[in-house]
């Protein structure tokens, strides 16, 4: 299996205060508090979630927020 140069995460606002991430094409799910915990939890998640040699590059974090607004 070739492994991805790439992995990216869609980061969003959780209801309930802190924020969760995604991995698009895994089934790679963390959340934490604060953003610096949340990317230390995203580095974990991936070594837990890939083995050695197969682990993407590079991980891309894409912060979501959505924003109702009147129409």
């Amino acid at each position: 299996m070739e492994k991805p140069n790439e992995l990216v995460f869609m980061v969003e606002e959780a209801p309930d205060g802190g924020y969760m991430a995604h991995a698009l094409g895994e089934s790679t799910f963390t959340e934490a508090e604060t953003m610096e915990a949340l990317t230390a939890k995203i580095r974990d998640a991936v070594s837990c979630h890939f083995e050695e040699g197969t682990r993407p590059k590079m991980l891309r974090l894409h912060y979501v927020k959505d924003q109702v607004i009147p129409a």
